[in-house]
């Protein structure tokens, strides 16, 4: 049984590079379309994976050609799918664009991401798993279920609250960690430290370039991310969520395997697209205190 159970979601990218992005009412000129796999679950699955996790993703997709190309890609990267439904809805896509400073503007269209329920997650034995990792792009109260799901089995929650929504108090004093980026944690409190206040046993800021800050009642710790020049940052914050919890299942420490996550993110905005980008553990990039 594997040590990783990621909950989200599995979309189509369909991503598109553009010179600038349109304003209201403007039609801008772009590159051709590319197809990629790509979902916040999927791309945490194959990070957690393609760096040495045992890794099983709880999700859904479409009988269409988009699905097939999902499955292909999570069962080609090790990724375990025993718990991918098909369902009767087409396969989430999401809609990307690219500017040339590899920043990304992305709409989802969930589909059968909006399928995953909690009876989804009471059908997986919960025996041989250490690290339960969620996001968003799926049914809140399924998350929430799966959440208190793995409390009650042992596993650690680890929650990356993207895209940002309402938890419940219950569900916030589960988490350890709670991920956010710097932007989603300034939404949600006046400082780092005050994260905690919401109710997470720990947190974790991602903070791009910078690498990210470990929040624990201790403190907070800042790891650095190595210098790097971005292709694409699609996924980024995908990779780092996988990179963690598949070190937080081997053991480490919450430092340790935020250190490394960091670099594997870095190491992911150097080529393009998501799931296609994410490193494997030979190819991660080192910290800045080992050049």
């Amino acid at each position: 049984m594997s040590s990783v159970l990621v909950l989200g979601s599995a979309n189509a990218d369909l991503v598109v590079e553009v010179a600038r992005r349109p304003a209201g009412g403007e039609t801008v000129l772009g590159g051709d379309t590319a197809v990629m796999p790509g979902g916040k679950g999927a791309n945490t699955a194959v990070a957690a994976a393609r760096v040495g996790g045992s890794v099983d993703l709880l999700g859904a997709v479409g009988s269409d050609q988009y699905g097939a190309l999902l499955r292909d890609s999570l069962t080609s990267s090790g990724v375990g799918t025993g718990f991918v439904r098909t369902s009767d809805r087409p396969t989430g896509i999401a809609y990307i664009t690219v500017t040339p400073d590899g920043e990304n503007a992305i709409v989802v269209a969930p589909g059968a991401n909006g399928d995953v329920a909690p009876s989804d997650v009471d059908a997986v034995p919960a025996a041989g798993f250490a690290v339960l990792v969620c996001s968003l792009e799926v049914p809140v109260p399924t998350v929430e279920h799966a959440v208190a799901w793995a409390a009650r089995h042992g596993i650690r929650p680890v929650l990356n609250l993207s895209p940002v929504a309402e938890l419940s108090p219950g569900t916030l004093a589960l988490l350890d960690p709670l991920i956010v980026n710097e932007h989603e944690a300034a939404q949600l409190a006046p400082t780092f430290e005050a994260l905690l206040d919401l109710g997470p046993r720990s947190a974790v800021v991602t903070l791009g370039a910078r690498g990210a800050a470990v929040v624990t009642p201790d403190g907070v710790v800042e790891v650095p991310a190595p210098a790097v020049t971005p292709v694409d940052t699609t996924g980024a914050g995908d990779a780092f969520a996988g990179a963690l919890a598949a070190r937080l299942a081997t053991g480490d420490g919450l430092v340790a395997a935020a250190g490394y996550a960091a670099r594997v993110a870095a190491t992911s905005v150097t080529s393009s697209g998501a799931q296609p980008s994410y490193p494997l553990a030979a190819d991660v990039l080192p910290s800045r205190a080992d050049r």
